[in-house]
């Protein structure tokens, strides 16, 4: 490829990414005025799905992504990937009912689960000879904390001066125009090709999905639409264990794994994986608790609640311009993972010590430093994984990255959610009761709800502290890769 061409490749794979984030922010905005005009009468109870559709597609997809990038090379999905996203998009616009709805966001989940770890695949592969991927590495970090803060408010913009069905419909001729360039300019390396699809291992593939759907469809229902010792989530479980064991046992036995367990023998993915896990988890806490917290405690608006985000996506945005820098200067991916890591523990710390009348400024410095630490962990951890990952796996190694995030968001979704139940002891017998508290017993319920939360944000602490730990193990120095088998070409126009 030409410089202008590599350019204008990573123009499209930034492009993409801003597709990919805003869509899993911006929906949530809009959900009332999707249900007032689909199904005012019991539209209310099928909202959880339009979130969950999308993410169980977009995760159960993950194995798979990864895979076929390495058999029929990254082009070829990534242009597969963002036309199903397209299709999705417009079947979402075109939704007559809440049912079309839920179904058109599961086929463009199954797209969007390509967006973003596809997308860094080609980014990888667009550098060119001796160029590290610092500078697409912190773009990342950029795009996803702008992401996190302007998806919502651009829902909610689009919602309320225009309708709902431009949420998806903005997606298509940016859509459009990722697909046409990226046929056009796009010239990566080609591995096997169709020759190699009859490998792929779809029985991994399937068992895969199956144990990420019913894990997210655990820590989705746990504790909400049914009790934890119910049958139904105990059932689902059990399901997901089996589903593990049988995709464990594939692995070991299958010529070509969907997910080779051999790259765990490698510390920078084995404890890649697991720092990106946890970070997955505590982010639930960071974001979604720091919302609750303001609209129950605070009395927040839900439209200015997101305006608190704006720290956090400050804070990403400036590490990564920063980290990028100081990549190109030879700072190790290592320092980024225990820094970003240590930071965010303090973060944690710091807004564990919200209380009912705590100063918004000191929330605000938590979502900063929350902002600076992600920032740093963000694109580097995937930097890391693809610079360790033989070339052969690079497709895999890179969409195992986000594949654990998404498992650590949802573990970590239930596990705070279990934890705030658990541990409220206010009024009304539940945090469920709140809302309906009014008087002395409401500011009994909200600060005993706080203190909960405060319980919530420390567990978040410790995630975080866990990953320092992980950081300090992986390796200060890798002997350079040389152009042998397991060494990862130079992206060539081939």
């Amino acid at each position: 490829m030409t410089e202008t061409q590599r350019k204008i490749g990573f123009l499209v794979c930034l492009v993409t990414i801003v597709l990919a984030v805003l869509d899993m922010q911006i929906v949530s905005a809009a959900t009332v005025p999707i249900v007032r005009d689909l199904d005012p009468g019991h539209g209310i109870d099928k909202i959880p799905w339009l979130i969950s559709a999308f993410s169980l597609a977009s995760a159960a997809m993950l194995p798979l992504y990864g895979k076929l990038c390495d058999v029929l090379g990254a082009k070829r999905v990534f242009l597969g990937a963002v036309g199903t996203f397209i299709l999705g998009s417009a079947l979402c616009g075109a939704a007559q009912s809440i049912g079309q709805l839920i179904a058109a966001r599961a086929v463009q989940g199954i797209g969007a689960g390509g967006l973003m770890s596809v997308t860094m695949v080609v980014i990888a592969q667009l550098r060119g000879e001796g160029e590290k991927d610092a500078k697409g590495a912190g773009m990342g970090g950029i795009i996803a904390g702008g992401g996190m803060a302007v998806g919502p408010w651009i829902g909610g913009v689009l919602a309320d001066h225009a309708s709902w069905r431009w949420i998806f419909y903005i997606n298509l001729p940016l859509g459009l125009a990722v697909l046409a360039l990226g046929a056009l300019v796009l010239k990566l390396p080609r591995p096997t090709g169709l020759r190699g699809i009859h490998r792929l291992d779809f029985p991994g593939a399937g068992l895969a999905a199956a144990f990420s759907t019913t894990l997210l469809l655990v820590t989705e229902w746990g504790g909400k639409q049914y009790a934890w010792s119910s049958p139904q989530i105990v059932g689902l479980a059990v399901l997901s264990a089996a589903a593990l064991g049988l995709f464990l046992w594939r692995q070991v036995t299958a010529a070509e794994p969907i997910l080779p367990l051999s790259m765990f023998r490698v510390p920078e993915l084995r404890w890649g994986f697991a720092i990106q896990g946890l970070m997955g988890a505590a982010m639930v806490g960071s974001m979604y608790y720091v919302m609750v917290y303001l609209q129950v405690a605070r009395g927040v608006a839900s439209s200015s609640a997101g305006l608190y985000l704006l720290p956090m996506a400050f804070g990403m945005t400036a590490v990564g311009i920063v980290s990028a820098k100081l990549a190109e200067r030879g700072w190790a991916e290592r320092t980024f993972t225990i820094g970003g890591s240590a930071v965010a523990t303090v973060a944690f710390l710091l807004l564990s010590t919200l209380g009912t009348h705590t100063s918004l400024w000191l929330l605000r410095a938590g979502m900063l430093l929350v902002g600076l630490g992600f920032g740093m962990l963000l694109g580097q951890l995937i930097q890391l994984v693809q610079e360790a990952a033989p070339a052969h796996q690079l497709g895999v190694a890179t969409t195992s990255i986000r594949f654990f995030q998404t498992l650590g968001t949802a573990l970590g979704a239930a596990l705070f959610g279990t934890l705030i139940t658990r541990l409220y002891d206010g009024p009304g017998g539940g945090t469920d009761a709140l809302a309906s508290l009014t008087g002395a017993e409401r500011v009994a319920g909200i600060s005993a709800y706080v203190s909960a939360m405060d319980t919530v944000f420390l567990c978040g602490a410790g995630l975080m502290a866990v990953c320092v730990l992980l950081g300090l193990l992986l390796p200060k120095s890798r002997p350079e890769q040389a152009t042998s088998e397991g060494a990862r070409p130079v992206a060539v126009g081939t």
